[in-house]
């Protein structure tokens, strides 16, 4: 009896490696990340073109994407860098400070008439 079922379990084991090296042939390699269908290359993914330029002391970087400006970061002297951004594309920039949300200014009624 004792023989029977080692000889089994023997044979399962046997049965089962097959599927066990399909998946590891399937699995992508350690340390990659899984690219979905239809996801564009690295070659396919076009990168902005930046200008840079200097005026009275300020850094001034044009990005441009497909020759459309979209995109102007100054830099004053001695300052903190702000952006001009062309939100709806129709050429209209508006100032953008970064990833700081914008000011609150409070409004109370004090006295109504």
């Amino acid at each position: 009896m004792k023989k029977t079922a080692s000889s089994l379990i023997a044979a399962l084991l046997l049965a089962s490696l097959p599927a066990f090296a399909a998946d590891e042939a399937s699995a992508p390699p350690p340390g990659s990340t899984p690219v979905p269908d239809g996801a564009p290359t690295a070659g396919e993914i076009e990168e902005p073109s930046i200008t840079i330029r200097s005026r009275g002391g300020e850094r001034i970087e044009e990005y441009r994407l497909r020759g459309k400006l979209y995109m102007i970061r100054i830099t004053p002297p001695g300052g903190a860098p702000y952006y001009l951004v062309d939100q709806m594309g129709r050429g209209e920039f508006a100032r953008d400070d970064g990833p700081v949300a914008p000011t609150a200014v409070p409004h109370w009624v004090l006295k109504t008439f």
